[in-house]
């Protein structure tokens, strides 16, 4: 039964190997518009094999990574961008539900609920077709959790279950059925669930918060924290209690938007500036902001969580700097980055400050002691980012490591990092300035002073005897030339005056010349046969040759007599 189950199921497929369908699905998935063309193209390709029956996954997939290509080159206006998405978009719900459909119609949201598919996806296919249109950014936030969806469902089976299933293709209900009620969609409903759980206790914080906040005086808002709730502990335990099982996906929540990394609205209600009227290079929150997270965070501070946070923040920046559109986000995550290790840091230390200032700096601090961060991991990290804020990222990682790097890495680190990030040496060189030891008295002044007049007598004294040996070095340059130019005096060679680096031409080869030998015959030549050249052979040589020549015979088995090799010798003539 099972064979036959198998051979009922196998069918042919548009794609090569998998090798080919490894290569589309990463290239999709690749957030490089080039690497996405070249999918995209391959797409192409299988669907001229498949003809009509072609998966539905893959041709959804294929129209919402187009409309994000064009959308990040920018060729298309917002109206057109909505217009691309709401047609993909549409096509994707259409196309993903109509096989649910039965003899009678019924709702797209409960067929969409079945699958597992967002209800407020459904919603914006409804606004494309009988509403308003919506806003390019709904636009752009349906496309990507709608890739999600089918990376999940359609995309990852693949991977797991071979390149020759296609839930979509025309298969046995009954084996799509069987499939849908396996281990992995059990596991991606936890997952979902887990990830709503998530969502559910970060938004009761926040609702908690605002109304804390809310309720303080206008003139204590900014000086004080809000007095802990009741039903705030309890649901900092239960968040604690989440991220004990589940510490990345808590982590991956907390960084989406409205929540670390606030919105405009969130900043207007907290009465925080905006991130325009923030410096560039000001990477530190708004106070109001950070006591407003300060309780969760420190209910989370334990060594892992932050680990696994920081290295989140630091892939979530080197994404962001890939993309180059969304500033704002770019600059609290960076902000985050940076308050976690100067909050973890006994370094930076803050003078001038009353005992009162101190205190309530001490109340705002993330950790009461000091962990040991992953140093290299960071450091290798906030590198692999690189971004208006890495400069000041990476100094801070510099000056807090455990075991610091020697003076001249960081230097180099330094300034090739203001190179890469294109950023005036004037932010990286704050950190060589503070290495350099100040003059705080006179003598240190005198003590300068008297080095400096010495380092200039020994460049004087050096100065003078390099010019004598330097003016005798030529001299006798001068008189060699001279004697070379008298030896030569009436022949066609002469004496090259010119400075060449003669290591750069072979030996025979002058400058100028070209490949063709005849350029180096003279106009004026003699020419003399072989009997007549001055050399004479010992009677050694000659007699050994004679024996050779006489035992030598050719290929053919004929003899070379004294005659023949005469009349060759009398044919030759050397120039």
């Amino acid at each position: 039964m099972k064979k036959r189950s198998a051979e009922k199921r196998r069918h042919v497929v548009a794609w090569t190997n998998k090798a080919e369908w490894d290569q589309v699905l990463e290239y999709l998935y690749s957030k490089d518009p080039a690497l996405q063309r070249y999918a995209l193209q391959r797409i192409s390709a299988w669907r001229g094999r498949y003809a009509n029956s072609s998966p539905v996954a893959v041709d959804c997939t294929a129209d919402l990574v187009r409309c994000q290509v064009l959308d990040r080159s920018g060729q298309l206006d917002g109206d057109d961008l909505v217009l691309l998405y709401g047609a993909a978009l549409m096509r994707f719900v259409n196309l993903i539900t109509e096989r649910q459909q039965g003899k009678t119609a019924r709702p797209l949201r409960r067929l969409a609920g079945n699958l597992n598919i967002p209800a407020w996806v459904v919603d914006l296919r409804h606004d494309f077709t009988h509403r308003k249109l919506p806003t390019l950014k709904w636009c752009r936030k349906g496309c990507k959790v709608v890739l999600e969806w089918l990376q999940h469902e359609y995309w990852s089976r693949q991977l797991g279950g071979g390149p020759g299933e296609d839930w979509e293709s025309e298969s046995d209900g009954e084996d799509e059925e069987a499939d849908l009620k396996g281990g992995e969609l059990i596991a991606r409903q936890k997952e979902m669930e887990a990830y709503k759980n998530a969502r559910e206790l970060l938004i009761s914080y926040e609702k908690e918060q605002y109304q804390a906040f809310d309720g303080l005086p206008e003139d204590k808002e900014k000086n004080m924290s809000p007095p802990p709730f009741a039903d705030m502990s309890w649901l900092l335990g239960e968040i604690k209690q989440f991220a004990l099982l589940s510490s990345n996906l808590l982590i991956d929540v907390l960084l989406e938007d409205g929540f670390l990394v606030p919105t405009a609205e969130q900043l207007e209600t907290l009465g925080c500036d905006s991130f325009d009227s923030a410096g560039p290079f000001e990477l530190r929150l708004p106070q109001t902001l950070l006591r407003f997270w300060l309780p969760l965070v420190k209910v989370l501070n334990s060594p892992s969580f932050i680990h696994v946070l920081l290295e989140k923040l630091f892939v979530e920046l080197k994404q962001l700097a890939k993309e180059q559109n969304n500033n704002q986000r770019a600059f609290y995550i960076s902000t985050w980055i940076s308050e976690i290790i100067l909050c973890n840091s006994n370094k930076f230390e803050y003078h001038f400050e009353t005992k009162g200032q101190k205190k309530a700096r001490m109340k705002d601090r993330i950790f009461v002691n000091r962990i040991q961060l992953r140093w290299q991991q960071l450091l290798s990290a906030c590198l692999d980012a690189p971004c208006v804020s890495t400069p000041h990222l990476l100094q801070l990682i510099l000056d807090d490591m455990e075991h610091p790097l020697p003076l001249e890495t960081r230097q180099r680190l330094l300034q090739l990092c203001s190179i890469y990030t294109q950023i005036g040496h004037s932010e990286c060189d704050t950190f060589l300035e503070h290495k350099q030891q100040p003059i705080y008295t006179l003598e240190s002044l005198h003590e300068k002073l008297q080095q400096s007049r010495r380092h200039s007598q020994r460049w004087r004294s050096t100065s003078d005897a390099e010019r004598r040996s330097e003016s005798s070095e030529e001299h006798k340059w001068a008189d060699a030339q001279a004697e070379k130019a008298k030896l030569l005096r009436g022949s066609p060679w002469q004496v090259c005056n010119d400075k060449v680096l003669w290591k750069n031409y072979p030996l025979g080869k002058v400058p100028g010349q070209s490949d063709d030998p005849s350029c180096l015959m003279v106009e004026n030549y003699s020419t003399m046969t072989v009997f007549d050249q001055p050399a004479e052979l010992d009677s050694s040589t000659t007699h050994t040759a004679s024996a050779v020549s006489a035992s030598v015979r050719t290929a053919d088995g004929l003899l070379w007599n004294h005659s023949d090799v005469n009349k060759l010798k009398s044919g030759l003539q050397l120039f």
